[in-house]
């Protein structure tokens, strides 16, 4: 059933009124707009053979931003009525002055169809997804006796937002989310290792509920945990990696993505800051951030600030092509927003940030690409990992891995960490396989303590020189 669209003034907020209201707080400033949001998200844990947590949030309220230049007025409020509206327009207005007549930019607001309009766990009772989390610990625990503990956890959202801009467009959008993880414990000999697999979109529940889709990410996550079970300890030095397609890719968002986002380049607090039109990448090495996939779960049918999302490549054959934009940075540095302007929730301001980040697939096999190993690691999944985005250092914790000498798929290896900068990295890139894939949409991206969902994906690949931490010599 298609949801009712939010319309924040059908009650207490005349638009014309809100409207005068917002021209108001910009005048004389560079840009700005009334952001308005009304979300709910519900959460169930099924943890070691019984409901370990549920919860049900939902919450509304408004944001209004005045920009001039560098500077951002903002103000938020979980009431959505003029006295709040004209309360935020006097705070937002302190941060940008008094200056000139308006010049705001006219906005492109003409939102995609990416997902449907829908509350994504409508008609599907509480007691019906409980029931589906006891039967996938039923089934994991039936699939090996070495399956010691299992945990489940089921969640949706849908956050409906509104952005009303000086020149007098309105954008809505509807987003729904979803999602669903287990995690499978085994244990052999009084050793204990664990296994993960989950996944969800931009689409209805029901979807992740089906057989064939939870029962393949319980066979997933026990795959995983049984090749960890005879894993040995990871070896250390400097060596040549091969990265697994999909997932690994947030290797690629955190140690390059972060740096190609507008603001740090235009503060020169990137390592790409600069270098626009020069090769920072080996060829046939191409970078893309695409808000416009249908159903994944970093697409935005509008993004933030009212701007429609693009395919914006930003790496094209090794030269560095573009930055991902919001529209301030992209007026500062002389440009046009990319649709890259997001923010967490109507609390937060918006920066740009990044949709659904990948690499596109190059013409290697990859059966060759890791033939072509003659002494390093394989590996498929990863883990929690930092990054400086100054300079692009990174260390990743791997969570698959596998040792591979003369082309040989070896032991599973435990306790890896690859160390490495984005720069040297994209350099170093020596093969890039035919197999490009998304993650299967579990990304969750943060940035100046600001969370959104994200997507990640890459093709197998081949690095050259990564240093490689581990306990093994």
């Amino acid at each position: 059933m298609t949801r009712q669209t939010f319309d924040p003034f059908a009650a207490h907020l005349d638009r014309d009124r809100a409207l005068a209201i917002l021209r108001d707080a910009v005048h004389g400033a560079d840009d700005g707009e009334l952001f308005f949001e009304r979300s709910q998200s519900e959460s169930l844990v099924f943890d070691d053979g019984r409901l370990r947590n549920s919860s049900f949030m939902a919450g509304q309220g408004f944001g209004l931003r005045a920009v001039r230049g560098e500077v951002s007025g903002y103000a938020h409020s979980t009431e959505i009525s003029e006295p709040a509206l004209r309360r935020a327009a006097e705070t937002a207005r302190l941060a940008v002055g008094q200056g000139g007549a308006t010049l705001a930019q006219a906005s492109a607001m003409r939102p995609v169809n990416l997902y449907p309009a829908i509350d994504p766990a409508e008609g599907i009772s509480v007691a019906r997804r409980i029931a589906l989390l006891r039967e996938i610990d039923d089934f994991a625990r039936a699939l090996d006796p070495r399956v010691v503990q299992v945990t489940v956890s089921m969640g949706s959202s849908v956050q409906e937002v509104a952005i009303l801009r000086p020149e007098g467009g309105l954008a809505t959008d509807t987003r729904p989310m979803t999602r669903l993880s287990v995690t499978v414990i085994v244990e052999n000999n009084d050793r204990r290792e664990s296994g993960n697999a989950g996944g969800g979109g931009r689409h209805a529940l029901d979807q992740l509920m089906a057989p064939d889709h939870w029962q393949g990410l319980v066979h997933e996550a026990l795959r995983i945990a049984l090749v960890n079970l005879r894993s040995v300890p990871a070896p250390a030095g400097v060596m040549d990696v091969v990265l697994g397609p999909g997932w690994p890719g947030i290797l690629l968002h955190e140690a390059v993505g972060h740096g190609l986002e507008g603001d740090f380049n235009r503060k020169k607090a990137s390592a790409f800051a600069g270098l626009m039109g020069q090769r920072v990448a080996a060829p046939g090495v191409t970078v893309v951030d695409d808000g416009t996939i249908e159903g994944r779960r970093g697409s935005i049918n509008i993004d933030d600030e009212g701007t429609p999302p693009a395919r914006n490549v930003l790496i094209e054959d090794g030269i560095l092509t573009g930055y991902m934009q919001d529209r301030q940075n992209a007026r500062l540095m002389g440009v046009a927003p990319t649709g890259n302007g997001r923010r967490e929730s109507f609390a937060h301001v918006p920066m740009p940030r990044m949709t659904n980040t990948y690499m596109p697939g190059g013409d290697a096999d990859p059966s060759a690409i890791l033939a072509d190993l003659k002494d390093g690691i394989y590996a498929t999944g990863f883990g929690g990992g930092q990054v400086d985005i100054t300079n692009g250092k990174f260390v990743f914790s791997c969570t698959e891995a596998y040792r591979v000498k003369n082309g040989i798929v070896g032991d599973p290896i435990r306790g890896a960490t690859l160390i490495g900068d984005g720069a040297t990295a994209l350099q170093q890139v020596r093969a890039i396989g035919n197999d490009m894939a998304l993650d299967p949409g579990i990304g969750n991206c943060g940035k100046q303590g600001q969370w959104v969902p994200v997507g990640v994906g890459q093709p197998t690949l081949m690095i050259g020189g990564l240093t490689v931490g581990g306990s093994a010599t």
